[in-house]
């Protein structure tokens, strides 16, 4: 697959698992993980944010206690700076889309990601070329997410309607989408509607 973007942003993550529907990546700094709902895209391919961990690099073991007798959590990775090693920050994003030829579709891909692929924060101007149309919903709200659904939908939608002009005007279009998307399931409509305000 190609790389869509000769000015690609600054790459934060890695693919380290990936299959048709989703792709995990270790990020390249501890805890500097895109929000909840964030585009980000590996390759051609998009995914939104859907979960996020750090955990211990060592499965099974996991971190303990340093500090007690530290004045900050700055303090903590300051006296240990070993910490920064024995820890990983890993984001799991849903896939949404891909890049063919110069047309974004949106739907799951012909093949999944790439293990070591580069993954990248996508930028306003993408973010406003994917989301012109809502395709990419019914596929999150069909996924097999780590983290609730509505909460993934409604932070992707605030994510995505700030890189609009109008915020407003995005999340009244996507709220109509969701409406006939979800038209047989109004408690899940409404949980996400509720959630669709910026805090």
């Amino acid at each position: 697959m190609r790389s869509i973007n000769k000015d690609s942003p600054k790459k934060i993550a890695e693919v380290i698992e990936a299959s048709a529907t989703q792709f995990s990546a270790q990020c390249y700094e501890l805890y500097e993980i895109p929000p909840l709902g964030s585009l980000v895209r590996t390759g051609d391919i998009y995914g939104v944010v859907a979960g996020a961990e750090t955990t211990s690099l060592e499965p099974g073991r996991k971190p303990i206690a340093r500090g007690k007798d530290e004045a900050s959590e700055e303090a903590v990775y300051e006296s240990s700076p070993q910490l920064a090693k024995l820890l990983r920050s890993e984001l799991t994003a849903a896939v949404v889309g891909f890049k063919n030829g110069d047309k974004v579709v949106q739907y799951l891909p012909p093949q999944p990601a790439r293990i070591h692929g580069f993954v990248y924060l996508c930028q306003p101007d993408e973010i406003r070329d994917f989301s012109r149309s809502f395709g990419f919903l019914n596929t999150l709200i069909d996924a097999d997410l780590p983290v609730p659904d509505e909460e993934v939908v409604a932070a992707t939608l605030r994510q995505m309607s700030q890189a609009h002009g109008d915020s407003r005007t995005f999340l009244v279009a996507a709220g109509k989408e969701l409406a006939a998307l979800l038209s047989n399931d109004y408690l899940r409509l409404k949980n996400i509607l509720g959630r669709l305000t910026p805090a």
